[in-house]
């Protein structure tokens, strides 16, 4: 045990094969500007956090966790919008997702981090790592829930009292806005995620994906604020 230990140390491909998870999976959208559930303390073994959260008017809370989410009553934690996804270049994305994980909880995922490997559609070959910030209750199994402002609000709908969006979100409720042009409508720290769904993302709807768990890229960890140990 030792030995695999120091091995482990060394390099991470040496881990055990139970640390690595990987499979097939799907995709959706969604941006409901809730508090994210891993936002709160206490969600898996955590070197830095809880994930980070934003007031009303889109500023950094300081509040370790504790702030109720916008979407319940009296709530006024929500997500920030530095947590829209971009690219990285042509065939790479960052961005985050709520997850569902076959045979794991939010204790195992919350703020790890899976490199998609996108296999169908417009964005077939294509990469992303999304960090997993969010429970995906109405999720199937290994399925990410990648967050795009625009991309529908879902079940919850906390975009109305934070951006003030129409009253199920802009476009449907599921599925969220049609066409790039309707991101020229949105607040102004939203419009670059917004347009990323259509560029970068060519507008891919739903396309299914090979996932792996990777270390999570400084660059995301820097706007979470989250990641595991």
């Amino acid at each position: 045990m030792k030995l695999l230990a120091t091995l482990a140390a060394v390099s991470p491909l040496l881990l055990p094969a139970a640390a690595q998870v990987s499979g097939s999976g799907a995709t959706t959208r969604y941006w409901d500007c809730c508090k994210p559930s891993c936002a709160w303390p206490g969600k898996g073994s955590l070197a830095q956090g809880p994930l980070g959260t934003c007031d009303r008017s889109d500023n950094p809370l300081s509040d370790g966790g504790s702030t109720r989410s916008g979407c319940d009553s009296g709530g006024s934690a929500y997500m920030c919008s530095s947590h829209s996804p971009w690219a990285v270049d042509d065939n790479t994305a960052y961005g985050w997702a709520a997850v569902r994980i076959n045979g794991q909880t939010e204790n195992d995922w919350c703020c790890a981090c899976y490199e998609l490997t996108f296999t169908g559609g417009p964005v077939n070959g294509k990469k992303m790592i999304v960090q997993a910030t969010n429970t995906g209750g109405d999720l199937g199994q290994n399925h990410f829930d990648i967050a795009m402002p625009g991309g529908g609000v879902g079940i919850f709908n906390g975009c109305t009292d934070q951006w003030g969006s129409p009253a199920n979100g802009w476009g449907d409720r599921y599925g969220g806005i049609h066409s790039r042009s309707e991101c020229d409508g949105f607040p102004e720290k939203l419009k670059p995620g917004c347009y990323w769904r259509f560029d970068w993302f060519g507008n891919a709807d739903n396309p299914p994906v090979n996932f792996r768990q990777v270390d999570c890229p400084a660059e995301i960890v820097a706007k979470s604020g989250c990641r595991r140990n």
